[in-house]
């Protein structure tokens, strides 16, 4: 019997595309024999510094409460819970089209089962060291000029590859998705491999 192995990815709740993509992971580990593990990076933190449109940095303001609360939650009850609350924010977030204030995060933690009293982390730096260092561990290996997502698997060869992707939509479903899974991890894991891209020609589907 195949040994069982662990797969990390990074999001950031406000990304869509990442949002598509940890569903796509879920229905992997239901077909390969991964274990998914979520961990939490920041586009606000990305893009400190950064020319952006106004609208965009509007938005990257309003991204430091969600993160934050994540890092809360994990630090609070672990890896399990916050996959759980990712869950429930991206529902909202990106299938209900809640706003991304106080009301959908304790909404989000109530449903499962969390203080909803965690939501005041979205206005407090105090987690934000441990934030920052969730972030660094996820982009270390893949650089600054890509988002989200991220993933940290075992290679073909046994080591640890990292790579931005796959942006796709909709989420492939059943074999299906173990099927792009091999096709990345065989891309990915090819020394000297780095860019796969086409024009992108609809927005996210979350079916």
């Amino acid at each position: 019997m195949t040994e069982r192995v662990a797969v990390d990815m990074w999001f950031d709740p406000l990304c869509p595309w990442a949002w598509i993509t940890s569903r796509w992971l879920l229905e992997v580990e239901q077909v390969r024999d991964v274990d998914i593990r979520f961990h939490v990076m920041s586009l606000s933190v990305l893009n400190e510094g950064r020319d952006l449109p106004e609208q965009y940095q509007d938005l990257m303001k309003k991204g430091w409460g969600p993160v934050r609360v994540c890092i809360a939650v994990e630090q609070a009850h672990g890896g399990e819970t916050l996959a759980k609350l990712y869950t429930a924010m991206g529902t909202r977030i990106h299938l209900g089209k809640e706003e991304l204030g106080r009301d959908m995060l304790v909404g989000a933690l109530t449903e499962v089962g969390l203080d909803p009293a965690l939501a005041d982390a979205a206005e407090s730096t105090e987690y934000d060291e441990a934030l920052r260092a969730s972030h660094e561990a996820g982009m270390r290996p893949v650089g600054t000029d890509v988002g989200t997502p991220v993933i940290h698997a075992p290679g073909p060869d046994g080591r640890q590859v990292a790579f931005f992707g796959p942006v796709i939509t909709p989420a492939p479903k059943g074999e299906a998705a173990g099927r792009l899974w091999d096709g990345v991890l065989l891309v990915a894991g090819t020394p000297g491999f780095y860019e796969l891209k086409r024009t992108r020609e609809q927005g996210p589907i979350f079916d």
